[in-house]
């Protein structure tokens, strides 16, 4: 097998479907199972049985996948080490972001690019306990977690924003119940810190009314006129006109949602990797963020 094989075998054991994998990876169909078949006849084994549900793994097949994922991540370790004795910064650098991050953060990497030119970089965007689980797992250089996560590794604070109300004008608190919410679809923290703030306020549930997809769509509802909603200040910026109430929690502390950059301590090793660090300390992420916004 070589490197393209320990692809297929990675994306097809996660996709159980030889359609995606096929798309995913640029091949026919045809081809793809082809290639399937080689493997097995390489190793006298059958990898994968296909049926009307999908496709399952064998025994034999499941340990190649094993050996496909700690082929990968060796030559991700070879790359990283052979980029590290250049003298000059160089190398892949791996990054995975949360979706709010994703749209404000092409003018870092840009500044990034512009003094290290023989930099490239591989980003993923995810929900943030995705991304966590991502850098715990050394499949990624750093992580841009929203959220406060239990870290032992390398962490830097980038972001600080409060919990807020939002409205298309201004509403009484008291009157919340009674109104139109408009939710969107969060990752599992901050969807946590709405339902306790919730619950430290209102005996009966929100009367929601529509719900999206993505935070700047709901914004957008907001902007109509077609109800309320909470949401961390930094979406909400963008929409200056909009009215803003900073919410607190049971002992009127304000609620604030962390944004953190995560990283493993022998990662930082990697001259990359500890040059975007420190590059990341000297910028100030918070203020280039509201910038944008």
């Amino acid at each position: 097998m070589d490197k393209r094989d320990w692809q297929i075998l990675q994306k097809l054991y996660k996709e159980k479907n030889i359609t995606k994998v096929a798309e995913s990876l640029f091949m026919s169909q045809p081809a793809l199972t082809k290639r399937i078949q080689q493997i097995e006849a390489e190793y006298k084994v059958t990898i994968v049985h296909r049926s009307k549900k999908g496709i399952q793994f064998t025994p034999q097949g499941e340990y190649l996948v094993n050996y496909a994922d700690e082929m990968i991540k060796r030559d991700i370790e070879v790359q990283d080490h052979l980029a590290n004795m250049d003298e000059e910064i160089s190398g892949t650098l791996r990054l995975g972001v949360s979706s709010f991050i994703t749209r404000k953060i092409p003018p870092v990497l840009k500044e990034f690019k512009s003094r290290h030119p023989k930099v490239n970089f591989s980003l993923t965007s995810k929900w943030s306990s995705q991304i966590y689980n991502q850098v715990y797992n050394h499949e990624i250089h750093i992580g841009f977690v929203r959220g406060d996560y239990k870290w032992i590794g390398g962490k830097r604070l980038l972001l600080e924003e409060n919990l807020s109300l939002v409205s298309h004008s201004k509403v009484d608190l008291e009157d919340l119940p009674t109104l139109p919410r408009i939710d969107y679809i969060c990752d599992v923290k901050l969807q946590d810190m709405i339902d306790t703030w919730w619950s430290e306020n209102f005996s009966v549930p929100p009367k929601v009314g529509i719900k999206v997809d993505k935070t700047d769509t709901c914004r957008e509802m907001v902007a109509h006129d077609l109800g309320y909603a909470i949401m961390p200040s930094l979406v909400i910026k963008s929409k200056g006109d909009l009215y803003q109430l900073p919410l607190n929690d049971i002992d009127n502390n304000p609620i604030t949602r962390h944004t953190w950059m995560f990283y493993n301590q022998d990662d930082y090793n990697l001259k990359l990797v500890r040059t975007f660090i420190e590059f990341m300390d000297e910028i100030n992420f918070q203020d280039m963020i509201s910038k944008q916004s």
